[in-house]
């Protein structure tokens, strides 16, 4: 089945080139430079991953990315001039999946595309595992996860992230392993942006993000799931 991916970019040249390079893979393709016009695009129609360029000429690319993130846990990557990495940080608090600078590769665009929508697809795994008496359910079939009896959704790093995490209850995880698991492949600088996916699945499926108990920090290393699976 082909998937269809909504480039969302005011800069002609760039849209074009993303464009092409999707197509080559076999991507299908909407493209559009206006944030309003993206909103209609994505409701009506139906992309599996958006890429948003942040500096849209009407409605700012954060601001559609937080609409989107209301509604929608469909994967976003982030196509932007601003480099620095409190502005990649920035982005990454807003819910989107992967933060790529220009200037940027179009094939490692296209690489990073596949595998954030890899990220998405569930796992020959048990379809459902409880965790901590229930406190935590992931359900692989359904892509859901119940936290504290209510339904949840992630975006597909922070799924990608809690499931590597809860593969193994107790084990401690580095941050680059994290960066490799969840994105199948390293990126340098990439590890720290863990933090702030945990910070956001933290605050989605934690009691208290303040003091959590099932995704613990071990400090100066990483992380571990801090519930026993049930049964």
């Amino acid at each position: 089945m082909t998937r269809l991916v909504l480039v969302v970019e005011d800069e002609p040249k760039i849209r074009e080139l993303v464009r092409g390079y999707l197509e080559r893979d076999g991507f299908g393709v909407l493209t559009t430079d206006s944030g309003a016009e993206a909103l209609d695009l994505w409701r009506h129609g139906t992309p599996d991953l958006l890429i948003v360029d942040l500096g849209l000429p009407d409605v700012s690319g954060e601001s559609l990315i937080r609409e989107v993130r209301r509604q929608s846990d469909v994967p976003i990557i982030v196509l932007t001039a601003r480099a620095a990495e409190e502005d990649r940080i920035d982005g990454l608090e807003l819910g989107v999946d992967d933060y790529v600078a220009k200037p940027f590769s179009p094939r490692e665009l296209v690489l990073r595309v596949g595998a954030v929508l890899r990220r998405g697809v569930a796992q020959e795994v048990p379809a459902r595992r409880s965790y901590g008496g229930g406190d935590l359910i992931l359900d692989d079939e359904r892509r859901e996860v119940g936290a504290h009896g209510e339904v949840v959704e992630l975006t597909p790093t922070e799924w990608s992230v809690l499931q590597a995490l809860a593969r193994v209850p107790g084990r401690v995880y580095s941050r680059l392993e994290l960066v490799n698991d969840a994105r199948g492949y390293e990126f340098a600088g990439y590890e720290r942006t863990i933090d702030t996916h945990v910070k956001n699945l933290r605050r989605k499926v934690e009691h208290d993000p303040g003091a959590p108990t099932i995704v613990e920090t071990v400090v100066g290393v990483g992380y571990r799931f801090g519930l026993c699976a049930d049964g």
